[in-house]
């Protein structure tokens, strides 16, 4: 059974000057930028969740998608007519990464056994299915947020009963990921967090938080698998406040549990700007520390105080991000994963469509962007030249951490009032819009 009927063969590029929407008009897998491919740069990746089980429901009414692949009353065959569609989707699209929750592909059951044993059938299934298809598995997850039975969290849960269960689910997961050849694995604390602090012991938990971790790392040992883990920062929505808030609280968790070595980030735009920053803040602060692995592909309105999980069309967003992964040497196992959905009243399956191809396109461009202002050097340059005081002797020592404060005086004291310089921001922005 064909799934998506009105999309006859893959879709093509043809140019900005098309007019056909289901076209990429910028993204063309296979040209070369700079010494690699868009398709290697990019390296994009469909989110199961949204792309396939979003029924486009909000706090204030039920869901208004026609997906068609969700009608069977058998679980495990709806699971499975949902995985047909999924692949269906990724040829036609010419992706060839996913990304899932253990419960977003296979039926929760009624009890822990009935779980892990659907989820080995569905996992047998995705086997086969990206045998079939030529995909590959960018990275898996377990969904600990949604069941009744994490309303206080997983593993930061007050009851040693919901942490083991929470266990559980990583475990299964973790080695579903591995079984499908996933590239990475993620751990997003969708509850871990807070409410109030009148009845949470915030430490503790969040030394549970870090125990879980250290058992996951084990457990990847214990099976081989050699893909990173990656831990993705959000600061609220659901809970008041969560322990993964930002980058830099990430961070400063993974450095004081000895987890740095172990975990990268894998950042969402949209979170970012849930807590008060730029993405371009986030994922430097993420490539500074060496800790930048994948990107959720997304943007949030920000006239809207919650996670709207938009698709991305700014340019400004896309050369953004596309400067900070050339600037690491571009993605490894990462990628960048459309964890995003259409809006409510695209409820058509085709808008999934017109949904990526615009996303596509806005970082192919993106990426063409990034990749001539750093062939053009003069922001580089300028950021050079700003901070070219610290190439003298004083600068280095100062750097180096061997300088002292009489030093320090000395020198100020010999070379008079510091000149101001012009930070020229404007004539920046003017620069970055030549480009765009």
């Amino acid at each position: 059974m064909a799934y998506f009927p009105e999309i006859t063969s893959p879709i093509q590029f043809e140019g900005k000057g098309s007019r056909n929407p289901l076209a990429f008009k910028y993204y063309e897998a296979n040209r070369k930028i700079g010494s690699k491919t868009m398709a290697e740069h990019l390296r994009f990746a469909v989110c199961y969740w949204h792309t396939f089980r979003g029924v486009g429901s909000d706090p204030f009414g039920i869901g208004t998608m026609d997906r068609s692949w969700a009608a069977a009353p058998d679980p495990l065959q709806r699971a499975k007519d949902t995985m047909d569609a999924a692949f269906e989707f990724f040829t036609k699209l010419g992706v060839d990464l996913w990304c899932f929750h253990d419960t977003d592909i296979s039926p929760e059951g009624n009890d822990l056994t009935e779980y892990a044993k659907n989820l080995d059938e569905i996992v047998a299934y995705a086997e086969e299915k990206q045998r079939e298809h030529n995909v590959k598995l960018l990275w898996g997850t377990a969904n600990l947020f949604s069941n009744p039975r994490y309303q206080a969290g997983a593993s930061t849960n007050p009851d040693p009963h919901v942490f083991a269960t929470a266990a559980t689910q990583v475990k299964h997961a973790l080695e579903a990921t591995h079984r499908l050849g996933g590239a990475g694995y993620v751990f997003w604390g969708g509850r871990e967090g807070y409410d109030t602090l009148w009845n949470t012991k915030m430490q503790q938990e969040r030394e549970q938080f870090a125990a879980l971790l250290h058992m996951a790392v084990a457990h990847k040992k214990k099976i081989g698998f050699d893909g990173p883990f990656y831990i993705e920062p959000k600061p609220k929505e659901p809970t008041k406040h969560q322990y993964d808030s930002d980058v830099a609280a990430c961070l400063n968790f993974l450095r004081e549990f000895d987890l740095m070595e172990h975990l990268k980030l894998n950042i969402e735009t949209n979170h970012a700007t849930l807590a008060g920053h730029s993405m371009q803040h986030e994922l430097r602060s993420a490539r500074e520390a060496g800790a930048l692995g994948s990107i959720d592909a997304n943007t949030g309105d920000e006239l809207i105080g919650w996670d709207t999980d938009q698709f991305p069309t700014n340019l400004y967003l896309t050369t953004q991000i596309m400067l900070e992964v050339l600037a690491m040497g571009g993605f490894t196992t990462g990628g960048l994963n459309f964890d995003a959905k259409v809006r409510r009243q695209s409820h058509e399956s085709v808008d999934l469509f017109y949904a990526h191809i615009g996303g596509m396109d806005a970082f192919a461009r993106g990426l063409e962007i990034a990749h001539t202002i750093v062939e053009d050097g003069r922001l580089d340059r300028f950021v050079e030249e700003r901070y070219s005081g610290w190439n003298g002797d004083l600068g280095q020592k100062i750097l180096a951490r061997t300088a002292t404060l009489d030093e320090c005086e000395a020198f100020a004291l010999a070379n008079g009032e510091p000149t101001r310089k012009s930070g020229r921001q404007e004539f920046l922005e003017n620069l970055i819009n030549e480009f765009m």
